[in-house]
């Protein structure tokens, strides 16, 4: 039967209305809510389970903001002489970005430092005898930052290609730098960088 017109709508017509601006409203809210953030602080101590042999894997996820990346490579401890190998964290899903990367080699010399602080870089504190090292802040992408730590010939090389969106990234480098060099660049009788070494040569 239809309805005469001039009288108000049926009260099913009506409510229906309403809860369908209701549900478009509540949808409108969640997606300009921000995404949850793990706020809490890198650890300050390394301990298992360990990515790679000697990345622990709390703090790898607090910085990438991912639980279970694709883990490919291997690192080593020093002994007789600096370790080495490359550790890559990937999304596990679509396009398989590359999270984190950290690389240990015989490659450190202290100008590539400086370079980094030419280019607008920092300095990293002193974290261990010997060290020195700097971070930079990719202008164009605000999560990435790459860092390099030099004691002797060895050389820690971290590149955070996507850090997790909301943490303070900048931070999140010093304080994982902190976390893995003192073991990954542990004394092995490394001399200390010559006169050439420190001026780049």
């Amino acid at each position: 039967m239809t309805q005469p017109s001039g009288l108000p709508p049926k009260p099913f017509a009506r409510m229906a209305g309403l809860l369908a601006w209701a549900l478009i409203s509540i949808a409108a809210c969640q997606q300009d809510k921000p995404p949850t953030v793990d706020i809490p602080p890198l650890p300050s101590a390394a301990n298992p389970p360990y990515l790679c042999n000697h990345i622990p894997e709390a703090a790898a996820r607090l910085m990438t903001g991912v639980r279970d990346p694709i883990v490919v490579g291997t690192l080593t401890k020093p002994r007789a002489e600096p370790g080495h190998g490359t550790c890559g964290l990937y999304q596990p899903t679509g396009e398989r970005v590359q999270l984190l990367r950290v690389t240990l080699d015989t490659g450190g010399i202290r100008g590539q430092i400086d370079e980094y602080v030419k280019d607008g870089g920092r300095l990293l504190p002193a974290i261990m005898h010997d060290g020195y090292g700097a971070y930079i802040k990719d202008p164009e992408q605000q999560t990435h930052i790459a860092a390099i730590l030099v004691r002797g010939k060895a050389r820690l090389l971290v590149d955070l290609g996507q850090g997790s969106t909301g943490r303070d990234n900048a931070g999140d480098m010093v304080a994982f730098m902190k976390l893995i060099a003192p073991k990954l660049l542990a004394d092995t009788g490394a001399p200390s960088l010559s006169p050439s070494q420190k001026t780049g040569s």
